[in-house]
C-alpha cells in the first residue's frame, strides 16, 4: 500500500522536483510557479484561476498518442473551458478545434488562415 505524505510549504523557497508521483487533490495557492515544466503529466480537472500565463506554452495536448502505452483508440478527450481569459495575440496552430463554441468574445482582428473573422461575417460566408 502506498503510503501518502502530506508536505506544507509556507513562505518558503523551495526548488522541487518531481518524478512518478501522484500530485492529486493538491493546492496551490499565491504562488510564483513561473519557467515550471510539466511533462507527460494527467493533468484532468485542473483548475488555474487569477493566474498570468504571459509566454506560456500549450503543446501536444490531448489524449495519448497511438504509440504510447495508454493509448486508447475509444478514448475521448472531455471539452475545456475557458473564461473571462486574455488570450489576445495568442496563437492556435494544427489545433483541433471542431465544435468550438465562442460565445460572448471579442473578436476583433481574430483571422483563421490569415482571414479576418469579421470580413468573412460581414460577407456572410
Amino acid at each position: 500500500m502506498e503510503t501518502i505524505k502530506q508536505i506544507t510549504l509556507d513562505s518558503e523557497c523551495a526548488v522541487i522536483t518531481a518524478h512518478c508521483v501522484m500530485l492529486s487533490d493538491s493546492t496551490f495557492n499565491d504562488v510564483n510557479m513561473s519557467n515550471i515544466s510539466i511533462v507527460d503529466a494527467n493533468l484532468s480537472d485542473l483548475k488555474i484561476e487569477g493566474a498570468q500565463l504571459g509566454g506560456a506554452v500549450f503543446q501536444n495536448i490531448g489524449m495519448c498518442p497511438p504509440d504510447h502505452p495508454m493509448y486508447d483508440p475509444n478514448a475521448e478527450q472531455r471539452p475545456l473551458f475557458f473564461e473571462h481569459c486574455d488570450l489576445h495575440k495568442s496563437r492556435f496552430v494544427a489545433c483541433d478545434l471542431s465544435g468550438v463554441e465562442i460565445s460572448d468574445c471579442n473578436i476583433e482582428g481574430l483571422t483563421i488562415n490569415g482571414k479576418l473573422i469579421s470580413d468573412l461575417l460581414k460577407n456572410g460566408i
